[in-house]
């Protein structure tokens, strides 16, 4: 099923195309990552932090939503698209809760992303033993 995007803009695009969108997306969002580790003296933490913080705000001025519906998972796997997830679940939240929901709108959205993440990190660490440098 197309997006809005490709429907309204572009009409049916092809299985392939959308693949190699969401390649060419992602990869422009791993590639402008790495030029800043190599370029510059952000750590690689702070550079995950301002992802996740591009992705918010892009979420809440509503640029990131044509982005999402061009490049699909090229645009939702990266870090930017865990901060427009929270921005989306604070803007649904908001909606339906009010002023709580910009409490918990964030989390209720991503939940499931966190729960595996600390899930398959439990069973990594369980399954393999760390060895010190």
């Amino acid at each position: 099923m197309p997006s809005t995007y490709q429907t309204a803009q572009h009409g049916e695009r092809s299985e392939k195309m959308d693949y190699l969108w969401a390649f060419l997306i992602g990869g422009a969002f791993c590639a402008v990552g790495q030029v800043l580790i190599d370029y510059t003296k952000l750590t690689p933490a702070r550079i995950l932090v301002c992802y996740v913080v591009a992705g918010v705000v892009l979420g809440a001025l509503g640029i990131y939503k044509p982005l999402v519906d061009f490049a699909g998972a090229g645009a939702t796997v990266p870090l930017t698209g865990f901060g427009y997830l929270l921005s989306e679940g604070v803007k649904e939240a908001v909606a339906e809760k009010g002023l709580l929901g910009a409490l918990t709108g964030g989390l209720t959205s991503s939940s499931a992303g966190i729960t595996a993440a600390m899930f398959f990190g439990l069973m990594i660490a369980l399954i393999f033993k760390p060895k010190e440098k």
